[in-house]
């Protein structure tokens, strides 16, 4: 069977800053802001909740891995479970929800880049494409100069938080009245938002599912998936829970809710005008890191889906050169331009938070069906899945009614594609397969044990036929 073999180059530590540059990304520089005009101060519980949220299911992410350490993350975990037409539906709605999300980072590029840079329509249009023609560019070179390219900005983005934070810290002590005062009232506005503040930050968790999609290019991946995935998920909430605490703690929740810059804002207050620079070059660097993690990831999951006859062929388009998927890498990108000049930054957010929840959902019933109790080194695994399902229905219940119902439609629309698709695909692979010389070797075999399962019976009808 003509199949492309990825290359194995992804280590541990590139795998982790994977998982780490998919999560901290846009999501830190507009998240909070956002919620701070929803609940107030309240949000830096609701960042534990959504913390919370975050631990299970990447467990549940990292459990699955180890049994289906295959390239495609929930699509094959649920293939594997189930069949391919769940599995069609999880990787269908995950690639919906993926590239919902990657404008998201485009458009946060821009916004930033404005601290530095007027632009005017035009000249943001022309940024956005450049910005994801290079990060296409890098992936289709090389998954090992994209995941050493994600390593480096993994590392010089969470340098601005760090600062932050030191001098987060250094102000309180300065000006320890600062934490009374901006922490209270602490719900000012009271928890009817507390659902869609929720959602919104259980988005900046979201990017540890993007550790399993490239699994057939990382070295010994049952072992370094799940280890990557909770490791990177750890890092990312004790950020996050500092950063969010220094926010809320040096500025107003009025102030915090009125920029659109909420990092920028504070770095001003406790470093000046050179700390807005710092944390605003740190914005940039974040959001291209993050962005450049989806874009590997998500061409990850479209080849899968596509080998497997589920998506259009040309999605399993290999280069000959760089043996990446590049025209899988080359579609998404100008899916996300076209979506980053005409969506909006809520409104993407929230309908990728809808089909993630359905993805997610789908993959907690297949660790049910996929763990072994005779695994006792994986933890909880019996329980996990079942307090992942009520995480997913929550979060489900939490969107936007324009979510539940143009997101159903869109999740149920994948329906025609996979009967359209996979029936076509599906034969022309097996046509290969049957010329193939392994599986001309594997139909013998077949042949000899129905050859001697057929002598079997014939003995065991004629034995009976004698006995009566």
């Amino acid at each position: 069977m003509i199949l492309l073999k990825l290359k194995k180059d992804l280590s541990f530590f590139d795998l982790t800053n994977i998982i780490i540059g998919s999560i901290v990304g846009a999501d830190i520089y507009i998240a909070s802001a956002i919620t701070a005009g929803l609940v107030g101060p309240i949000a830096i519980f609701v960042w534990v909740i959504a913390g919370g949220f975050a631990i299970v299911l990447a467990l549940v992410f990292a459990y699955s891995s180890y049994y289906v350490p295959k390239v495609g993350g929930p699509f094959a975990f649920v293939s594997k479970a189930f069949d391919n037409f769940y599995g069609f539906l999880t990787g269908w709605s995950m690639w919906i929800a993926e590239m919902m999300a990657l404008p998201v980072f485009a458009i946060a590029f821009t916004q930033y880049l404005h601290y530095f840079v007027e632009l005017n329509f035009w000249q943001d249009v022309l940024v956005k494409g450049v910005f994801l023609l290079g990060l296409t560019m890098v992936n289709i070179i090389s998954v090992k100069a994209a995941g050493r390219l994600n390593d480096i900005l993994t590392i010089v983005k969470l340098a601005p938080l760090v600062i932050l934070i030191i001098s987060g810290i250094v102000f309180f002590v300065i000006h320890p009245e600062a934490i009374q005062k901006n922490y209270t009232p602490l719900m000012p506005l009271g928890l009817d938002n507390f659902g869609t503040a929720l959602v919104l930050i259980f988005w900046a968790y979201v990017g540890f599912e993007m550790g399993t999609l490239p699994a057939s290019e990382v070295k010994n991946p049952k072992k370094n998936i799940p280890k990557a995935i909770i490791v990177g998920i750890l890092v990312v909430i004790v950020f996050y829970l500092i950063t969010n605490f220094v926010l809320f703690g040096v500025s107003s929740w009025e102030d915090l809710s009125k920029t659109q810059t909420p990092l920028v804002l504070v770095s001003t207050i406790t470093l000046g005008s050179i700390g807005a620079i710092i944390i605003g070059v740190g914005a940039l660097l974040s959001v291209s890191g993050s962005n450049e993690s989806g874009t590997l990831g998500i061409a990850r999951l479209s080849y899968a889906m596509s080998i497997k006859g589920l998506f259009p062929k040309i999605f399993s388009k290999t280069h000959p050169k760089y043996k990446t998927p590049y025209m899988a890498l080359i579609i998404q990108g100008v899916i996300a331009f076209s979506l980053s000049i005409y969506g909006g930054i809520s409104e993407l957010i929230s309908f990728s938070v809808f089909n993630l929840s359905f993805s997610f959902l789908l993959v907690c019933f297949s660790l049910i069906v996929l763990k072994k109790n005779s695994e006792h080194k994986l933890h909880g695994q019996s329980i996990l899945p079942w307090l992942g399902i009520g995480i997913c229905l929550y979060l489900l219940y939490s969107t936007s009614f324009f979510d539940k119902i143009v997101g159903s439609v869109i999740i149920l629309s994948g329906i025609p594609l996979y009967i359209f698709f996979s029936p076509k695909v599906d034969i022309h692979h097996l046509r290969e397969a049957f010329l193939s010389e392994e599986s001309i070797f594997t139909r013998r075999l077949e042949r000899h044990e129905k050859f001697l399962a057929s002598f079997v019976k014939i003995c065991h009808r004629i034995y009976k036929k004698v006995a009566h």
